[in-house]
């Protein structure tokens, strides 16, 4: 049974400056909860009891206040008599525990760093769903991205990752996954819709076995790409542990991919969510 989650958090935002200079992009609201609470609440309902998030070193980190308790704000609706929103103001139940790490702006980049840091500041060493903070699948009623792929695993040597079905013509912004008896092949950066072998594409979401987070680990320390160079992509190794006999499986779900790294995207998001 998978009971952690790793959620990198930190960055900037730079593509949604100027509001993300005083609002992390991960807390721009979706609805009436900060975007990356989907994910978290998910997680938790799939049966997550660890999850670690990656933080930039910035004072005060405006996620790790929004999941502690704020006690004034609970004495207040308690002598208010609005006790009926004291659940409202709990954003983590008791037996759920987020754990950080802070990550330099300055230093490594890319979406394998923050994995690594993890890994290595608590030593784990079992199968961990892996999420993007600034997105979320959107299913209402239906199978959440999490439980899609716990369903996909096999056993513990297993990997997975969620594959969302676009229209072939938008292929091109995606990474697109090339699979084979239900298992990936490969990840095509940014395919023509001509060339694209599925309509499948990337959304960062896995299910990361022991060995790939190791793998993960090894590329970060090994590598010394320079700030201009290229990003720390954690595709990098994930192909190299699929060329080397690694499994991962995947996952799909009819859910809707809802991204607000971009504003036009966020906009989107708050528009379907406020719909339901």
């Amino acid at each position: 049974m998978i009971t952690k989650a790793i959620i990198p958090v930190a960055g900037w935002g730079t593509r949604r400056l100027p509001i993300t200079k005083i609002i992390e992009k991960s807390m721009l609201p979706v609805g009436n909860r900060p975007l990356v609470d989907y994910s978290v609440q998910e997680l938790i309902e799939s049966g997550i009891k660890d999850i670690y998030m990656v933080i930039s070193n910035v004072e005060p980190c405006q996620v790790r206040e929004f999941y502690k308790d704020n006690l004034a704000l609970n004495q207040y609706l308690i002598e208010r008599g609005k006790e009926d929103r004291l659940k409202l103001a709990k954003t983590l139940p008791d037996d759920v525990t987020i754990h950080y790490t802070v990550q330099d702006p300055a230093g490594k980049y890319g979406t394998a760093v923050p994995i690594a840091m993890v890994v290595e500041e608590y030593s784990l060493d079992e199968p961990v769903l892996v999420f993007m903070g600034d997105d979320f699948i959107w299913n209402p009623g239906g199978e959440s991205a999490s439980k899609a792929l716990i369903k996909a695993v096999k056993n513990e040597t297993d990997s997975a990752i969620l594959g969302v079905e676009i229209e072939k013509e938008k292929v091109e912004k995606y990474g697109v996954l090339s699979e084979k008896d239900g298992k990936l092949v490969d990840v095509v950066e940014k395919p023509t819709p001509e060339e694209a072998l599925s309509n499948l594409i990337n959304v960062s979401k896995y299910i990361m076995s022991s060995e790939l987070l190791k793998r993960i680990v090894k590329y970060v320390n090994e590598h010394d790409f320079g700030p201009k160079d290229q990003e720390y992509m954690v595709t990098d190794p994930i192909d190299e542990y699929i060329k080397d006999g690694g499994v991962m499986r995947i996952a799909t779900t009819k859910g809707e991919y809802l991204d607000g790294g971009s504003v036009e995207g966020w906009l989107h998001a708050n528009n379907v969510v406020c719909r339901n």
